[in-house]
């Protein structure tokens, strides 16, 4: 028995302390040497291009801060934690790193020090960019004004305040890797999966996340942003947001400029085309969009019923839906529900409206929204907030309406959803 329980100890041990040492001391990828550069400038121009397609500026710049400078607060479940500041500044940023400490937070997710990094930094996606585009990256952001500005504290409930937690966390979800091109594929298919994959990190809101905050499930598949109370719907059901059956030319326009005649971009996603996308050439988003609509299709979640109701409350909630409808939507949407598209989305047939998920056509209803401010759309058309004078009554009584009216038949949603979503988000 004795025996017994000391090797059942030093399993307990030995297993850990392997998975500890085997996270801190190996670095796949660090013996890769950055590539002689012959135009600084050129190198400098391109990090900048690709800074924008990884949509830095959005995480590490604090509203009404100065770019870069971090202390943006990212809520999660476990936690708030507060962006770093990226600027040039030796002691607050990062003006004393090398292009190694960089490649190495990109590509193996581990500071300068050699700190497990948290993945609300995407370095489980951002490892799949290459050392050369990762060394142009550094490159501009020391070329960056230094900005004095202390990092803010993290403020993770224990135990994921501890940092050396994360070595099994890293054996279990992140496998570090540069993107490998398939051959069988195009080199514009190429390009589109190098940026969704990598540096556009699509799969950090459009999946689901386990417990332990991993993606998990297909990729693309759809999931909800609970930092941010948005669903991200999936990009490979025609149920959802699926890319299959459009027109390529207006993913292009949807992505590079907010709209298009199939959809429009509201809530998070209108900062990413805001501050990202929109300043990518039509080049890469149209490989973007390409691969986008090769993933292969999948096949909606089964449904589920989100409030079951009587036959005469579901009347009574309608019709109340329809007088609201009348009196607040109708202008804009039209009795037929079709809109005046681009400008007002029409409601009638609208995926956004009718996937099983009924969180963002709440989120509209309470908060509004504009699509982003594009040089493609410098003056988008928006909705005005209704949470202040809808009760969660009324508000759920619209958007029953709204996703039952004019053939489509989605699932009435109740007071208690309403009441969930009301905070206006981050």
């Amino acid at each position: 028995m004795k025996r017994i329980f000391l090797m059942i100890m030093a399993i307990i041990v030995l297993v850990p302390a392997g998975i500890l040492a085997t996270q801190y001391l190996h670095d796949p990828g660090s013996n890769e040497l950055s590539a002689p550069v012959t135009d600084a400038a050129q190198q400098v121009a391109r990090g900048n291009y690709l800074v924008r397609a990884g949509d830095c500026m959005a995480c590490h710049t604090a509203r009404g801060g100065q770019p870069f400078a971090g202390g943006r607060v990212i809520p999660t479940p476990f936690g708030d934690l507060y962006s770093p500041n990226i600027t040039s500044d030796v002691a607050t940023g990062i003006g004393s790193w090398t292009a190694n400490d960089f490649w190495r937070a990109l590509h193996n997710g581990k500071s300068k020090d050699g700190s497990f990094l948290y993945p609300a930094f995407p370095y489980t996606e951002y490892t799949k960019v290459t050392r050369t585009d990762a060394d142009a990256m550094f490159a501009y952001f020391q070329t960056l004004p230094a900005v004095k500005q202390p990092n803010k504290e993290q403020a993770l409930r224990f135990p994921y305040n501890q940092r050396i937690l994360l070595a099994g966390w890293r054996a279990l979800y992140f496998s570090p890797g540069v993107y490998q091109p398939d051959r069988r594929q195009s080199a514009e298919w190429n390009r589109g999966a190098y940026f969704v994959q990598g540096l556009g990190h699509c799969i950090a809101c459009h999946t689901t996340r386990n417990t332990f905050g991993a993606s998990e499930g297909i990729g693309l598949a759809g999931g909800l942003i609970p930092t941010l109370g948005w669903y991200a719907p999936s990009l490979t059901s025609d149920a959802e947001a699926g890319l299959g059956n459009w027109d390529k030319q207006h993913i292009v326009d949807l992505l590079k400029t907010g709209t298009s005649p199939r959809g429009t971009v509201f809530g998070p996603m209108a900062e990413v085309v805001r501050q990202s996308l929109q300043h990518l050439t039509d080049e890469d988003v149209g490989a973007m969009a390409g691969y986008l609509q090769s993933l292969p299709h999948t096949s909606p979640p089964a449904a589920v019923r989100e409030m079951q109701v009587k036959g005469s409350q579901a009347e009574d909630v309608l019709k109340l839906g329809a007088k609201l409808y009348r009196d607040y939507c109708i202008e804009c949407h039209k009795a037929s529900g079709s809109g005046i598209p681009p400008a007002y989305p029409p409601l009638a047939g609208n995926r956004a409206i009718t996937m099983q998920s009924s969180i963002n056509p709440i989120r509209m209803v309470l908060n509004g929204g504009y699509p982003p401010s594009t040089e493609g759309n410098p003056r988008p058309y928006g909705m005005p907030p209704f949470g202040p004078v809808l009760t969660d009554v009324e508000v759920a009584a619209v958007v029953s309406y709204i996703r039952s009216s004019w053939g489509n038949n989605a699932a009435l949603v109740s007071p208690v959803q309403v009441s969930r979503y009301r905070a206006v988000p981050e």
